[in-house]
Parts: C-alpha cells; sequence; structure tokens
C-alpha cells in the first residue's frame, strides 16, 4: 500500500548495494516512492533492481559522477549516502593509515551527494539528506579511533548542511522545507534503519532538520 507522504517522491540511495540498501530500497518502493540506487556494477545491483529499484551505475564518492546524476534525476525529495564499511581493533597501535584510507569513502560519499543534490533538495516541497553514523561517535574508543574520526567527521559536514538549509530558507524568507539529519546506530539493523529513513517525511523541516536520531 502506497504512502501519501512518499508517494511520487524520489529518493537517491548512493552506494546502495547492501542489506541496508535492499531493506530501505523495498520499504520506500512499498510506500510508492521512486527508488534511485547507485553502485559500481550492474551485477551488485540487480537485487535492487529486482526489489523496484531505479539503479544507477555511478560512484557515490565522486562529485563529478553525482551531479551528472542529479542533473539527470531533476527533481529529487530524498538522498541518502550509505557507503559504509568498519575496519578496526588494535587499540591505538591499531590504526593504520591503509584501514583510515579504506574508510574515507564514507565520508567522501557524504560530501559528493549532499554538494550534487544541495540545489534539489533545497527546491523540493519536503527535501530530506540523512546519513548513518554510529553511537561511538558519543564515547570514541581506541580500537575504533579511525572509525569514530571518519563518522564525526560525517556528522559535522551533514550539520553543516543543516545550517545551509536554514540559512538559504531565512535568507529567502522562506519556510524551511528540506532537512539533514543523522542516524546513529550502535549496531546496524537494516529494516529499522529503513523504516527510520521512510519516517523522516512525518516530521515537519523545521523540526526534524539538525537533528540527532539514535535506532
Amino acid at each position: 500500500m502506497t504512502d501519501s507522504r512518499l508517494a511520487g517522491r524520489t529518493v537517491v540511495l548512493a552506494g546502495a548495494t547492501s542489506a541496508a540498501g535492499l531493506a530501505t530500497t523495498r520499504a520506500l518502493v512499498a510506500a510508492g516512492a521512486r527508488v534511485v540506487a547507485t553502485g559500481r556494477s550492474y551485477e551488485r545491483l540487480a537485487p535492487l533492481t529486482d526489489a523496484g529499484a531505479q539503479t544507477e551505475v555511478a560512484d557515490a564518492t565522486s562529485l563529478a559522477e553525482m551531479s551528472a546524476l542529479a542533473e539527470r534525476l531533476g527533481a529529487v525529495d530524498g538522498v541518502l549516502p550509505l557507503v559504509g564499511g568498519w575496519r578496526g581493533g588494535g587499540g591505538l597501535a591499531g590504526q593504520t593509515d591503509e584501514d583510515f584510507a579504506a574508510l574515507l569513502p564514507a565520508l567522501q560519499a557524504v560530501r559528493a551527494t549532499s554538494r550534487a543534490f544541495d540545489a534539489a533538495l533545497k527546491a523540493a516541497d519536503a527535501g530530506r539528506f540523512a546519513i548513518v553514523s554510529s553511537t561511538t561517535v558519543e564515547r570514541p574508543l581506541a580500537g575504533g579511533a579511525n572509525y569514530t574520526a571518519v563518522k564525526a567527521a560525517s556528522e559535522a559536514w551533514a550539520r553543516a548542511v543543516a545550517q545551509g538549509f536554514a540559512k538559504a530558507a531565512r535568507d529567502a524568507g522562506e519556510p524551511l522545507r528540506a532537512a539533514s539529519v543523522v542516524l546513529r546506530v550502535k549496531a546496524l539493523d537494516p529494516d529499522a534503519l529503513a523504516a527510520a529513513v521512510v519516517s523522516l517525511w512525518d516530521t515537519d523541516a523545521g523540526e526534524l532538520n539538525d537533528r540527532v536520531i539514535t535506532l
């Protein structure tokens, strides 16, 4: 059954070839949204196509590729970068440069997608940008310092996006219609994340913008 809050809305899931991406696709499609899911190969995108998404081979960490996708799509109501992964352990001494480099694409995807779709989300009547973060940001551990540092930087970026949305609305003398949100998880539950994403359109942007929601 479609949900009038999401019916006809276009939501981009960038870097969606994961269990979380598939669960979120299914939930959004069930609610009536048009889902555009990106990944680096058609093979890995096949389950998302089967779930009802429009799939696009594109690198979520590339501003050029995300900007090209934004131009092709036009109106967009929601964007969720889902590039993730975890590396850690071994205390502070175990926080290698190689592991840090492997974790950086998550932050790069947040930066690229938010910049590429900024204008579209501001123009939407209920634009939503959301990132997936971790509860470790509240209490960092030495064995996860690399991971938590990337998540903390991603949260800072998402909050800057929120300030940009608020300033644009204020400068235009218009009500705030776009919101940037941080979804923090302890252990990622794909179905819980999917439900949280769908619920982003339940709340007015003025109440939702710059919020941290712990799942």
